[in-house]
């Protein structure tokens, strides 16, 4: 019988959960940041070149470590998130969710019948170990958990009602997408937009639900922490290469 699901668990505890997003698409490198000991990592199907097969070497790589892969697809499709439940995702964050209804309809594509819409081949798939955990569909839809992410004016006038959803874990407040559209494109650090996401944490936990969001600098995700986000991801693959190789290089040609 496979494991509960210990990150779906931790998201009630209150206490913080420091992530890290992947968006290099690449099982290695992915395995290099898993070392570290975060609590959780974001598998990026939205803006990292990642495909099914990519996420499926991620999730094998990772499987030999304490944090929970979280897998983010490009769209909450039914089809897409059914394929990834069967590659053994169990932590599914959906971007741009801007209505109670398409959060009931996310929940839906998660579950199997009669609780939801998933279609069923479980003895096929590497979830249930390929048939070997004769109790799967007993427990996969308790031990999936859903975090929507709320990243659009749309999103935040309907707030309340999408984290009041049964069935949804957690709310992700996205800041880029959410500056955007609130006309500060490349601004999240605007006063409304930071305004807006301080409000944000505390409806969200008002709903009884976990609150994420991602930032890139320390002093940032200190502030999140303190406004009440509790899943926060601290920083991502790509800038940490990116800024490291840049940096180390700097201080050569300085000499």
């Amino acid at each position: 019988m496979t494991a509960p699901n210990a990150f779906k668990h931790a998201l009630t505890s209150g206490q913080p959960l420091y992530g890290l997003w992947l968006a290099l698409a690449d099982a290695y490198s992915a395995e290099v940041c898993a070392g570290a000991g975060f609590d959780w990592l974001v598998v990026d199907g939205e803006h990292a070149p990642n495909d099914l097969r990519s996420i499926l070497g991620q999730l094998q790589a990772l499987a030999a470590y304490p944090s929970a892969p979280v897998v983010r697809l490009p769209v909450g499709d039914p089809v897409q998130i059914k394929q990834v439940l069967d590659i053994g995702a169990r932590n599914l964050l959906i971007p741009m969710v801007e209505s109670a209804a398409q959060a009931r309809e996310l929940v839906a594509a998660t579950r199997y019948p009669p609780q939801g819409v998933r279609g069923v081949a479980s003895a096929l798939v590497r979830a249930s170990r390929f048939s070997r955990d004769a109790t799967y569909l007993q427990h996969a839809n308790d031990g999936l958990c859903l975090l929507v992410q709320v990243e659009s004016v749309a999103g935040l006038e309907a707030l309340d009602a999408i984290a009041g959803v049964e069935g949804v874990d957690g709310v992700f407040i996205g800041p880029a997408d959410l500056a955007a559209s609130m006309g500060h494109l490349g601004n999240p650090a605007h006063p409304d937009v930071q305004a807006a996401i301080q409000n944000a944490a505390s409806r969200i936990r008002a709903a009884g639900k976990a609150a994420g969001i991602l930032a890139t600098d320390e002093g940032t995700a200190r502030r999140y922490l303190e406004w009440g986000y509790t899943f926060v991801a601290v920083g991502v693959d790509v800038l940490l290469l990116t800024r490291a190789s840049s940096e180390l290089l700097r201080r050569f040609r300085a000499c």
